[in-house]
């Protein structure tokens, strides 16, 4: 890659103009979004690109764009939404190396599809997981707590770190009760284990699944039905556990 640049100017030149076509974007649609984040301007040719603005916004432009492009070197597909928290990573801190975040496969699923975290936080969460016993995710609904912690354990399993994996959550949300649903006590419960079976299946073929979970290597079960387990060398994921009750928690 070669570069000259002046106060407030910068020229890059990708070697590769396949990637950097793909990095540009359909319509060079990744280089706007950056351009619009930190408010300068991008102008691009072949494989070219000529970045203006004030000297730190065009600093920081050439470090995202030169970190995006190391990143489809290593044949990590650029996403619209990678190049808004590429920029946000950046902008919080220049020294990250979204390598670092991008790259670190959690978990390579049953379709090779590469379970990684999107962003510093879900970084930080991986590697706490990693590193503590204990670990409370914390966050909206749809950041990835839940998912990540199952490929977490499923990696765990598949490198023989761990002997079983027990999922579990309260029966019951927040103001509900079981007893005015219909069925019995596993047709009342299994709707809310629902988003559990379905992570596992996104990451393992489903007849897998069946068989793990018919040896009880794998055990999906309400939260009530925890009382006196004891669960050794096991990755126990309790989601959910916003709707538990104090004597739950203490359980």
């Amino acid at each position: 890659m070669d570069e000259s640049s002046s106060n407030k100017q910068i020229k890059l030149t990708f070697s590769d103009i396949d990637l950097a076509k793909q990095l540009f974007g359909e319509h060079n649609g990744n280089l706007q979004k950056i351009a619009k984040a930190i408010d300068i301007t991008i102008h691009a040719r072949g494989n070219t690109v000529i970045i203006q603005g004030d000297s730190i916004a065009t600093k920081l432009a050439k470090n995202i764009l030169d970190q995006l492009y190391g990143l489809l070197k290593e044949k990590y597909p650029i996403y619209p939404r990678d190049i808004d928290y590429a920029v946000k990573v950046l902008c919080s801190d220049d020294n990250s190396k979204l390598k670092d975040i991008f790259l670190d496969k959690v978990f390579i699923t049953s379709k090779k599809h590469a379970i990684t975290p999107k962003n510093r936080a879900q970084k930080e969460y991986i590697d706490a997981i990693r590193n503590y016993d204990m670990i409370f995710g914390i966050g909206p609904a749809g950041t990835g707590k839940t998912y990540l912690a199952m490929a977490m354990a499923v990696s765990a399993l598949s490198k023989g770190q761990i002997h079983r994996i027990i999922l579990t959550r309260p029966a019951v949300e927040a103001g509900e009760t079981l007893g005015f649903l219909p069925g019995d006590l596993a047709e009342k419960v299994d709707p809310y284990l629902r988003p559990l079976y379905d992570a596992l299946h996104d990451m393992m073929r489903f007849e897998k699944v069946s068989n793990l979970m018919h040896q009880g290597v794998i055990e999906v079960a309400p939260l009530a039905f925890m009382r006196g387990r004891t669960l050794n060398d096991a990755f126990i994921i309790l989601d959910e556990a916003q709707n538990t009750t104090s004597e739950q928690m203490k359980m």
